[in-house]
């Protein structure tokens, strides 16, 4: 007679399981619209915000920075939580997705359901980041868990006090 252990029991069918299982990707139609206020703020000292948008997967990994408003490079560790997890890491990212600051005024932008990479996102829990800096001002961070899969869905996140309200609309078309 033979005696397995347990542990290798578990091992023999957690392993087969664990390769076999895979997420399915959103489908191709799927994209999140998102609506961002940048509120007038009147004092004397008034300096556009820096603006970092990103996603991150359900073990807090970035996936995709969707916008970054900034002035200068030197300002880019202001973001400190994005810089912390996405920007001190990647020259070329920052390159391509930095923009100018923005005043004041309502904004749009979609984000397509795609990572850095460019590969179509799993279907699972996500967190939607915004992290909003000004110099002389405040700095708010802003975080909604969704849930991207075939069903749409609409969050409307409460204004701080450096955004107004922030609209994210996630859609799968067919």
């Amino acid at each position: 007679m033979t005696f397995i252990s347990k542990p290798l029991i578990a091992l023999s069918v957690a392993l087969p399981l664990a390769f076999s299982a895979h997420a399915k990707p959103i489908p191709d139609s799927a994209s999140m619209d998102i609506q961002f206020e940048l509120p007038v703020i009147n004092t004397s000292m008034y300096a556009r915000p820096y603006v970092a948008v990103w996603i991150e997967d359900q073990q807090r990994k970035p996936v995709r920075t969707v916008q970054l408003w900034i002035g200068k490079d030197e300002w880019l560790k202001d973001l400190r939580s994005w810089w912390r997890k996405v920007g001190r890491y990647d020259r070329e990212l920052v390159d391509a997705v930095t923009s100018a600051t923005r005043p004041a005024g309502e904004y749009r932008f979609v984000w397509d359901g795609l990572d850095d990479a460019g590969n179509r996102v799993e279907q699972g829990t996500y967190t939607f980041y915004t992290e909003v800096v000004r110099e002389h001002g405040g700095r708010n961070y802003i975080r909604q868990k969704i849930q991207l899969g075939e069903s749409g869905f609409t969050h409307q996140l409460a204004p701080t006090e450096e955004t107004g309200t922030i609209t994210l609309h996630y859609s799968v078309n067919d």
